[in-house]
């Protein structure tokens, strides 16, 4: 049986760490919610995934960055595919109020 779900839902007012939910995973397919309060990734820490990853900001703001790229300014809206094994980091969320993500992980790289 299928149940209804909200993306919005139950969200922290602040949270140390980032909260991060798997909400469908079937194969190589992952979807996961992130949820970040002024969270970012710690110094000289760069993300180098064996998997590609489409991200998209449903709420608040965020700036990523790719090894050796300008600064991404993120607005709720904005989406970002992430090729396997490209170095990336999280610089800034709102610290005042959540940055909701939704992240897909996948394995095959996506048509043009």
């Amino acid at each position: 049986m299928n149940t209804l779900h909200n993306l919005f839902a139950d969200l922290p007012s602040k949270c140390p760490d980032e909260m991060v939910a798997a909400l469908l995973t079937a194969g190589t397919l992952r979807i996961e919610r992130i949820v970040s309060h002024g969270q970012a990734s710690p110094p000289g820490f760069w993300y180098d995934q064996d998997e590609h990853e489409w991200v998209v900001v449903l709420k608040g703001a965020a700036r990523l960055r790719m090894v050796g790229e300008e600064l991404i300014e993120m607005t709720a809206g904005d989406y970002l595919n992430i090729p396997a094994r490209v170095k990336h980091r999280v610089e800034w969320t709102m610290p005042d109020e959540p940055t909701i993500w939704l992240a897909v992980f996948y394995d095959e790289p996506a048509a043009d």
